[in-house]
């Protein structure tokens, strides 16, 4: 056997075959055969190989020799791969077979356990036709063509998750009553994936309970008398004095504004207007689209910028949360009025008054910043919406509220206190909001209001809203001092759609005159 070198590869020789060595040290055959194991080293040193002036003497094979033993070398690949295609196609093939064979078994076995209905495309089921917009006064053309074809309880798959959706008062009510016994509440792994692992909308079992507890613990009632409710009372009034008369604005961003800044003050005492409130509201705004968005994980999707958004934001809620664990180190960070405010926030109370980690508090002030404005807001917008198309109701809730404002006149008082508050009956009884669906009804709060057994806005049993009194609250404040110092009409035509969270198309752009009542 010779070794040789030739311009820049050489080429090992047998009795049968040549073996080439490009300058990389890999070998390739002219038979299409690999050289002997002895051969294959790819880091033979050049200095193996003979001088280039000795070459001259070595006797070389005829080009068309070579030509010959290239094309069939060719051939010889070119069978191999068709070989290993050939052999592996009826393999996918078979289980390809295999699993469509388990998988009719397995819903055939099940079938009558299950409710009737349609699974849809693969992956993205039906999803793309639930998300279509609809107008939030109706159930909507995908619940309307689904009940009337299967029922109120029907299959499907919805975010790449098989689903039973129910329309089913009885049913749904008896869900959340027997959470933890007979139901475990779960979302789809892309809302999970959105919110986070430790979001208390996705937890169950002992860690929701403790979650839950530490937002109860915060929002107590001695808390909503003492402290939030002079905090929403402000936040309100800074909204409604930046309202212009015979302007028109978008009454929908508006009550956004109030929440929104009433929820960052409350969690992080952030100030409104400031440039890093108004950055983290911006990037809210696209975190929220993406969270019932279908879960295409795509440059440009919606889903794709909520994650990047989610990751801003949890960046930007860390950055606080070491600046307070820092000035804690060192001894409170010299006190006052700041101090004390920040100490008085939830991101201060959970660090003082709780064992979480670094992630599982950030995905708590995460799921609470979206629980706690996103819902409040948009009962306001269509409060809004729905007041202006219903003098009666507007005349009766003036009545109730100037004659909660007369007696604050005659008792010097400016503020309202929780006795006022509990005063507002026919605003507890009256706010109207609208669920996912569309369906308007009175809220449960009050027992004399109709339909209180079966309209739970605010959920039940182990998934009762936290901060159901904070939300309640906030919508009576509003109302309280909407109706005592504006009538307001529409200025374009809207409608509230359901995407499925309920918007306003055009903002809700209204038009509004300030009077005075007293």
């Amino acid at each position: 056997m010779c070794l040789f070198s030739k311009d820049s590869f050489g080429f090992l020789e047998s009795s049968q075959a040549f073996y080439f060595r490009t300058q990389n040290g890999s070998f390739f055959s002219t038979d299409g055969q690999p050289p002997e194991s002895s051969y294959l080293i790819s880091s033979i040193p050049p200095s193996l190989s003979l001088p280039q002036q000795q070459l001259s003497r070595i006797p070389q094979k005829p080009d068309n020799i070579r030509e010959r033993e290239r094309e069939r070398e060719s051939q010889s690949s070119m069978s191999d791969s068709e070989l290993i295609t050939l052999c592996l196609l009826p393999s996918i093939l078979a289980l390809l077979l295999v699993s469509i064979l388990i998988q009719r078994k397995h819903q055939t076995r099940f079938k009558l356990n299950l409710p009737p209905g349609h699974a849809g495309w693969p992956f993205l089921g039906e999803t793309i036709a639930y998300l279509k917009p609809y107008s939030a006064t109706s159930i909507g053309a995908f619940m309307e063509q689904h009940i009337s074809r299967f029922g109120k309880i029907y299959r499907s798959n919805l975010f790449g998750e098989p689903t039973i959706v129910s329309a089913d008062a009885e049913l749904n009510r008896f869900i959340l009553q027997n959470e933890g016994r007979l139901f475990e509440c779960s979302y789809p792994r892309s809302i999970g994936g959105i919110l986070g692992k430790w979001s208390m909308l996705v937890l169950v079992g002992d860690m929701h309970r403790d979650m839950r507890i530490i937002s109860l613990n915060f929002l107590s009632h001695a808390r909503l008398r003492t402290v939030l409710l002079r905090e929403v009372e402000q936040s309100t009034l800074l909204v409604l004095s930046s309202w212009k008369e015979s302007c028109t604005f978008s009454a929908q961003d508006e009550s956004k504004k109030f929440t929104f800044n009433l929820m960052a003050k409350h969690i992080m005492s952030l100030d409104p207007g400031e440039a890093e409130t108004e950055q983290l509201k911006k990037e809210y705004v696209t975190f929220m689209k993406g969270v019932v968005s279908p879960p295409l994980n795509f440059p440009g999707t919606a889903y794709r910028k909520a994650l990047r958004s989610r990751s801003t934001i949890l960046k930007f809620i860390e950055r606080k949360m070491e600046g307070r664990v820092r000035r804690m180190k060192e001894g409170g960070g010299g006190g006052g009025e700041e101090s004390s405010r920040e100490d008085d926030d939830l991101l201060g109370w959970v660090l003082k008054h709780s064992n979480l980690s670094t992630e599982q508090i950030l995905d708590l002030i995460l799921s609470l910043l979206f629980a706690g404005h996103e819902t409040s807001s948009v009962a306001i917008a269509l409060a809004i919406f729905f007041l202006q198309a219903c003098p009666r109701a507007i005349d009766q809730l003036r009545e109730e509220h100037l004659e909660i404002a007369r007696g604050k006149k005659k008792a010097g008082e400016t503020e309202l206190n929780w006795e006022d508050y509990k005063k507002m009956e026919f605003t507890q009884c009256n706010k109207c909001t609208s669920n996912p669906r569309g369906q308007s009804s009175q809220d449960s709060s009050s027992s004399t209001c109709p339909g209180a057994n079966y309209f739970m806005p605010f959920g039940g049993g182990p998934r009762l809203c936290a901060g159901s009194e904070l939300a309640k609250l906030e919508m009576a404040v509003f109302i309280h001092h909407l109706v005592l110092n504006f009538s307001w009409e529409l200025a374009e035509p809207d409608e509230a759609f359901a995407f499925p969270f309920v918007d306003f198309p055009r903002g809700l752009p209204i038009r509004v005159q300030r009077h005075t009542l007293l």
